[in-house]
């Protein structure tokens, strides 16, 4: 006992020195990682007297949280995540732990069910269960609480809302119950911190903007739709993690694509591969946009990039990257048809290689277009797309993949951007040259008309105008030149008195 006794306070030393070095990480600005670091060091120490230690663990995901280390935390609380499903195989090979108890939250629908990467999420159903096998003690609040802030940075915004959620539902139950013999002073003093119910409202907000998008893309409103997946992008309430802004950059891209905007829904799929190369959806979405411009071998590489994964796939029997990132909708179970339906894809392309590309789709112009109409649509994509604008997005995102880091992101983005910005000037240049072409004919055109009515009315003021009527002299000898008859006889012809119209007439003298 007495042994037992000296571990409890040894225990509770730890966790005491714990506790305030994760409030020295807290209160620092940009987090104290050595702070965070001790922490962990001393509540790892705590667990190995105490496994089950209700407080331990508690500081150690908390610990794990200030060190942004959110896969670790996904993993210690994996039995608790919505979306979770133990029973899988293709989870069990990748995942590196999996809890041997009943988990507490166990809905029928996996991830993967999705039919899309903008999908929207019924949490009805994860919320019944949810809540009928929540303890009624609230003592395990933390869990709900931390695990969703992990699940937030990890993009998975739906078991984020959930969690968050359920916590703070938790939190407020055992504030009431606890609360019943406080005095009314320490009210104010106790009261809980509203950092999880502010990162609740954001993730709320965010999924609300992204559900919209997709109605309005269902719609057939692409407008809207890059409207509402703009805001999502561009927010200034804090930074997005990279899966979920790399899944809004690709329904962006679709929208773009449905607007007939090939340019921008092409620089969009490249800020997606930026953040993650091995996004299926993104790589699909641009093979496409690439196809339909005509940019064949571009096509080609990103559709041999594609069968790459598709291979690794079905040689590891798991989609790419961890199981925790979703891919947009893609099952593991479609992977081999969609392998055969490439091949044969990429077979009909390669006899295609010669197609030039349609720069009249990558500028979003029309043939026959005007010059005003061709350097308005130029200046605006130049403008925003420009190398220099491409690796601005990257700001906003926080990475949270340990092998990618934002140089690594920023690089990449900077080359497809110079890439993309290099075809727009071609196809600026090829268009121009077609306009001037055809300003050209049209003036060349003008000229000959002009010429031509100038000729006719020539020859029609000829036919019509009076001849002039030469000053006759005497010669030498005094004889007229011409004969008085004749003259005379076209004179009067001319001047009407043929016709019976008076003409005033002079003398003539010699």
């Amino acid at each position: 006992m007495k042994w037992l006794r000296g571990n409890n306070k040894v225990i509770d030393r730890y966790l005491e020195e714990a506790r305030a070095a994760l409030a020295v990480a807290a209160e620092a600005d940009d987090g104290d990682d050595a702070a965070a670091a001790a922490a962990l060091g001393l509540v790892s120490l705590a667990l190995e007297m105490s496994p089950r230690s209700e407080a331990a663990l508690e500081l150690r995901a908390r610990a794990l949280l200030a060190l942004r280390r959110y896969r670790d935390v996904a993993d210690m609380l994996r039995d608790y995540i919505p979306s979770c499903a133990c029973a899988s195989k293709a989870d069990d090979s990748s995942s590196s732990s999996c809890s041997s108890g009943d988990p507490i939250l166990s809905p029928g629908r996996d991830r993967s069910d999705a039919t899309g990467f903008l999908c929207c999420f019924d949490a009805s159903e994860l919320k019944r269960r949810l809540f009928s096998k929540t303890k009624s003690s609230g003592t395990d609040q933390w869990r709900y609480l931390v695990l969703g802030q992990a699940c937030f940075h990890l993009g998975l915004m739906e078991d984020a809302a959930v969690l968050l959620q359920t916590g703070r539902r938790l939190a407020s139950a055992a504030f009431r119950r606890e609360s019943v013999c406080w005095a009314e002073d320490s009210f104010d003093k106790r009261r809980a911190p509203a950092s999880e119910s502010q990162l609740l409202a954001h993730v709320k907000l965010l999924l609300r903007r992204r559900a919209a998008a997709l109605a309005a893309l269902d719609a057939g409103l692409p407008g809207e739709a890059v409207r509402h997946l703009s805001k999502v992008l561009d927010t200034r309430r804090g930074v997005l993690p990279h899966p979920f802004a790399t899944a809004c950059l690709v329904g962006r891209a679709a929208a773009f694509r449905a607007a007939g905007r090939a340019a921008d829904a092409i620089a969009d799929c490249n800020r997606a591969l930026a953040l993650d190369p091995a996004f299926i959806p993104a790589l699909r979405a641009r093979a496409d946009l690439l196809e339909s411009v005509g940019a064949v071998p571009d096509c080609l590489r990103d559709l041999d990039h594609l069968k790459l994964l598709y291979d690794a796939a079905l040689r590891d029997g798991k989609l790419p990257g961890p199981s925790w990132r979703p891919q947009g909708g893609v099952r593991f179970g479609e992977v081999a048809a969609a392998h055969r339906a490439l091949a044969a894809r990429i077979q009909g392309l390669r006899s295609m290689a010669g197609i030039g590309i349609d720069y009249y789709a990558l500028l979003g112009v029309g043939r026959g277009c005007t010059r005003w109409e061709l350097e308005r649509a130029h200046l605006l994509l130049t403008l925003k797309l420009k190398p220099e604008r491409s690796v601005s997005f990257a700001e906003r995102v926080e990475l949270v993949d340990e092998h990618r880091d934002l140089d690594a992101v920023r690089d990449q983005a900077r080359m497809s951007a110079l890439f993309l910005y290099r075809m727009l000037h071609k196809g600026y240049a090829f268009i121009m040259s077609a306009v001037q072409d055809e300003e050209d004919a049209r003036r060349q055109k003008a000229k000959d008309a002009a010429a031509a009515a100038a000729a006719a009315l020539a020859a029609k003021a000829e036919e019509s105008a009076i001849p002039i009527i030469p000053r006759f002299h005497p010669g030498p000898g005094g004889v007229f030149c011409r004969d008085m008859a004749v003259l005379g006889s076209s004179l009067l012809s001319r001047g009407g008195f043929d016709r019976g119209i008076p003409v005033k007439c002079e003398a003539m003298s010699c």
